[in-house]
């Protein structure tokens, strides 16, 4: 435990000096962020650099939501395991996963979702996969904070492999809140809307200052 903690924070130490020394990397309220206690942290994905650019963001350890296939790449099959990261199948999220996630949010850790499953291909925010929805609809009164992300798909877009370096910015936002019968709702229309519901607070999110 105390090798997995200490690998974490050399790689959260790292992400941090290197998001703000090579992509300014400007943070909007920062003083929201959630550091205490158990929450769900959303947030739009626009490139591979998002994992770290938001777990970055936290001076305690944060968990993390992948697809599965990431285990598979020979670098990060290595490292993610010592990131606390939790491996689901995109289009059919397994029980075992599922519960590994509620597993960790009711023992008081953060963990942080990406809800659209996979990177945008236009930089643009879209809507979210129904899974985020059954999970939260288990979770009932834990706080789900949102993150906007801005810039990272211009540094490294999904068709492309070349690394640029320009701006970052992260934009917190206040717990989305949710209501008891939204969270009770059943059926796919009801995690769709919590879905939507997620991916309209981040839009609200603004990204200048």
């Amino acid at each position: 435990m105390f090798q997995r903690s200490l690998i974490y924070m050399l790689v959260r130490g790292t992400a941090s000096c290197f998001f703000k020394s090579f992509f300014h990397l400007h943070v909007i309220n920062r003083e929201k962020l959630i550091e205490e206690g158990p929450a769900v942290i959303v947030a739009n994905h626009q490139s591979f650099l998002d994992p770290p650019l938001v777990g970055s963001l936290y001076s305690n350890p944060v968990n993390f939501l992948a697809r599965k296939t990431l285990f598979d790449a020979p670098i990060l099959k290595q490292v993610l395991p010592y990131c606390s990261t939790i491996g689901i199948d995109q289009n059919r999220p397994d029980p075992a996963s599922i519960m590994q996630v509620l597993r960790t949010v009711r023992q008081g850790k953060r963990i942080i979702i990406f809800p659209e499953g996979s990177r945008c291909e236009d930089g643009q925010i879209h809507d979210a996969m129904p899974g985020i929805g059954l999970i939260l609809s288990k979770l009932a009164s834990v706080p789900v904070q949102p993150i906007r992300i801005e810039g990272a798909y211009d540094c490294l877009p999904i068709h492309s492999s070349r690394l640029r370096f320009r701006p970052i910015t992260l934009s917190v936002g206040d717990p989305i809140p949710f209501t008891e019968a939204e969270l009770k709702a059943k059926g796919r229309d009801a995690q769709l809307a919590i879905g939507k519901k997620i991916m309209d607070a981040i839009r609200s999110l603004p990204i200048e200052v």
